[in-house]
């Protein structure tokens, strides 16, 4: 059995993926400031448009921090009815174009412009206090403006999103990282509470999720939903990932409104402490617009084709975005914990013929989870909460896509972002060969002396090296050996 797909250290010539591990920490998972951080060029922007526009920078920050976690996102529709979001106050739709007009930027640069995107949102929030005559001078009185741009139309959405969401991030405060550790903001604690009423949560809201009944779990049932058909085509044989394009909260309000005609069986929070459940997982979601086509997922269950996939699938969306750089690590495990349950409860085998991507099915209008979703990982911990732990370590060409406690990977600016087809991932990186030493470097950490199969994945073609060298090295820097291998042929596939 192969138990590592990874190299230690690969010399110049190489054009080469490993695959998907798990991502550090993103912004959601960031412990709230101490002491003032240091100031990033995003807290000047925030702080620039807060005076202009006479909005409290904090709460601008705060409501970008529940949107988006100050990453400049481009959104997708992810259901019908629901416009694309960009920037990192994930405006969209109408909002979009009046808060441009309000800022006197163009449309084009709120989606493209992380400024032209926080003035505009902080334009509209100046709009909605002057339309509502509220005190801006008091961040409490605020909270009617927060709840409009929210988008939410119940109440119930909107008083957790004032309360829970933003105004909870107010008070905590918090520090954004980007995946390499580059400082996007900070926000220090601010002792407020929102004007606004409290939620008055349903019944059915304080219940245990009918299928899944664990702490944090949350029965939210929605009306858009059907009977599966019988027969073996009506059973639960595949489990689908998604992102909500925008937030948790506004994700299940979105989709418990009967006017979205669409659902999903549950919604998974940014930072993994709550779980709604929409649908009974005995019932047909409506969370993927596509009839199966077995093409699109390795010629598996080709009898399925032209039946709709909603069938005998469980949807999982996830409140985030298909083109952010990464996913916070507690959403993963959470989403992992439920996937482990669904696995059990249908016999329903842990790979990534099982497990798949909405855009993987969807391909011609959707594209989530998106590149930098950490499929690796999350099967590794699929397996490890069912009891059954994956030994591999993928290491990445791609850094976004690594667990870095125990995978990375170097390579220097020579190297370029190759586009042929075959790569596994989000792409791959090549060098022309040369008589000089510029290695393409894959780490990985072992806790323990062990041996282990390494494997490497690469795109082939006919420019390629007929001997391109991998060459393996232990901690100490003792070579270990030299593989040489035919890059013109066996591309698109793990080979040992």
């Amino acid at each position: 059995m192969r138990s590592i797909r990874s190299l230690a250290a690969a010399l110049a010539a190489l054009s080469l993926l490993a695959a998907c591990s798990d991502q550090p920490t993103s912004p959601p998972s960031t412990p709230p400031p101490s002491a003032p951080a240091a100031t990033s060029q995003l807290d000047a922007v925030f702080e620039q448009a807060g005076r202009d526009f006479n909005v409290p920078a904090s709460l601008l920050k705060a409501v970008g921090y529940v949107e988006t976690g100050w990453e400049m996102v481009k959104g997708e529709e992810e259901f019908p009815g629901q416009e694309a979001a960009f920037g990192i106050m994930a405006l969209r739709g109408e909002r979009l174009t009046r808060g441009a007009a309000l800022a006197n930027v163009s449309e084009a640069a709120v989606k493209s412009s992380p400024e032209a995107n926080i003035r505009a949102a902080a334009a509209l929030l100046g709009a909605y206090a002057e339309e509502m005559k509220l005190n801006r001078a008091d961040v409490a009185a605020w909270a009617p403006a927060v709840a409009r741009y929210s988008g939410i139309e119940s109440s119930e959405g909107q008083a957790i999103y004032v309360h829970y969401d933003v105004y909870n991030t107010l008070q905590k405060g918090v520090v954004g990282k980007n995946f390499a550790g580059k400082l996007l903001a900070s926000l220090m604690p601010t002792h407020v509470a929102a004007d606004f009423p409290r939620p008055k949560v349903q019944a059915s809201a304080q219940a245990c999720a009918p299928d899944y009944c664990v702490a944090g779990t949350v029965w939210r049932p929605s009306p858009n939903y059907n009977a599966r058909p019988t027969g073996d085509i009506g059973k639960v044989h595949m489990v689908i990932i998604h992102t909500c394009e925008g937030s948790y909260t506004s994700c299940w309000s979105w989709l418990t409104n009967s006017s979205a005609q669409a659902s999903a069986h549950y919604v998974v929070r940014e930072d993994g402490a709550e779980i709604s459940q929409l649908v009974r997982e005995a019932d047909r979601a409506w969370h993927i617009a596509a009839t199966y086509d077995c093409s699109l997922n390795s010629s598996h269950e080709c009898w399925r084709n032209g039946y709709s996939s909603n069938h005998f699938t469980v949807g999982i969306e996830h409140g985030g975005y298909a083109s952010q750089s990464s996913f916070p690590v507690a959403q993963v495990d959470a989403s992992a914990k439920l996937s482990c349950d669904i696995s059990k409860a249908y016999a329903i085998p842990r790979d990534r013929y099982h497990y798949v991507a909405h855009g993987q099915l969807q391909p011609y209008n959707r594209t989530d989870p998106g590149p930098n979703w950490p499929w690796s990982d999350y099967m590794n911990r699929i397996n490890s909460h069912c009891g059954t732990s994956s030994t591999s370590i993928i290491v990445d060409s791609n850094n976004n896509n690594n667990n870095t406690s125990v995978a990375k990977y170097e390579v220097s600016a020579n190297w370029a972002v190759g586009s042929s087809a075959g790569y596994y991932g989000t792409g791959y990186n090549y060098a022309s060969t040369q008589a000089i030493s510029d290695p393409a470097t894959f780490w990985f950490y072992l806790p323990a002396a062990a041996t282990k199969t390494i494997d490497a994945w690469w795109v082939a073609g006919t420019n390629r090296s007929t001997t391109a060298p991998y060459i393996a090295w232990n901690a100490s820097g003792t070579k270990l050996g030299t593989v040489q291998v035919n890059q013109q042929i066996n591309g698109g596939k793990w080979n040992a």
